[in-house]
């Protein structure tokens, strides 16, 4: 278990603006936060990383104090255990693939992590590479797989893929979805992709006005043609869950959600992130196969 309490006086456009966030995030848990630009998002991860540090506050992971400003205590970021990956991936250019992993290594840390994770990753034929000739996608993935090294508990993730394209993207959300459960990693994700944050996170909240609130998620796709007819559009699987004695898989179609009803023989052969066709016969959602 995470235990936040921070505040912080940022300027933002509007002026000065207070940060004010109490949050509690569960062990293994993959939170987004979602939220408009200039709302604190990426201070907060700064923060929770402890490369900015609060005007007052309290961080207590898993039992573990990094942050009492009543008591004086204040974790060096080396201290908290993070993996942090920007937008801007910050990958040494003078080294190759391998070199950037390895620099990352702890003291008298066993090297095979680094195997390890160049396979996860599927880097093993680029390990002599250097980053100027990489595209933008391998460069995320050696800086994900970089992040998890030293094999942090907390993976912060700040817009890691937004200047990459829809193809792109959507392959490299499989590879963190990949490593959250690969390292049972707790996992936060700041985005503004409402497709990104239903495919890769077990909870959303979102940053307004400096505080933590729940946010007005899009709602379920409703049809009011007038007669029972056969409406059918085309919708990616965001997550596959349990519904009582049954099964439910939540379908992004355009900005919507749609609750569709789902067999064993669909929880087999469908993952997170595959493309599907829900039929609304007589507005009640199924999957077409």
């Amino acid at each position: 278990m995470i235990e936040i309490r921070l505040k912080k006086l940022l300027s933002s456009g509007e002026g000065p603006l207070q940060l004010d966030i109490n949050l509690e995030i569960g062990q293994g848990e993959f939170l987004a936060i979602t939220g408009p630009s200039g709302s604190g998002k990426t201070t907060l991860l700064r923060l929770l990383a402890g490369l900015t540090p609060p005007d007052e506050g309290f961080i207590s992971f898993d039992g573990q104090i990094w942050l009492d400003s009543v008591k004086g205590i204040s974790m060096r970021p080396q201290e908290r255990n993070i993996g942090l990956v920007f937008q801007d991936y910050a990958l040494f250019p003078n080294m190759t693939v391998r070199e950037n992993l390895e620099f990352a290594l702890a003291k008298k840390q066993d090297n095979r992590i680094v195997e390890e994770l160049m396979a996860i990753s599927e880097l093993k034929e680029l390990e002599d590479s250097y980053p100027a000739t990489l595209s933008g996608g391998q460069q995320q993935r050696v800086a994900l797989a970089r992040a998890l090294v030293r094999k942090p508990r907390l993976l912060l993730l700040d817009e890691p893929l937004s200047a990459l394209d829809a193809k792109i993207r959507a392959r490299l959300q499989n590879y963190i979805l990949r490593l959250h459960e690969k390292f049972q990693l707790t996992t936060i994700l700041v985005s503004h992709d409402y497709r990104e944050i239903f495919k890769l996170a077990s909870r959303v909240v979102a940053l307004q006005q400096g505080q933590i609130i729940q946010p007005d998620l899009p709602a379920a796709v409703l049809f009011s043609s007038g007669r029972e007819g056969d409406v059918r559009l085309n919708g990616e699987v965001l997550t596959i869950e349990e519904d009582g004695a049954a099964f439910a898989i939540n379908v992004l179609i355009g900005n919507n959600v749609v609750r569709v009803p789902a067999s064993p023989r669909d929880i087999q052969q469908l993952r997170p992130g595959d493309s599907v066709t829900v039929s609304f016969q007589a507005l009640q959602p199924e999957l077409v196969r």
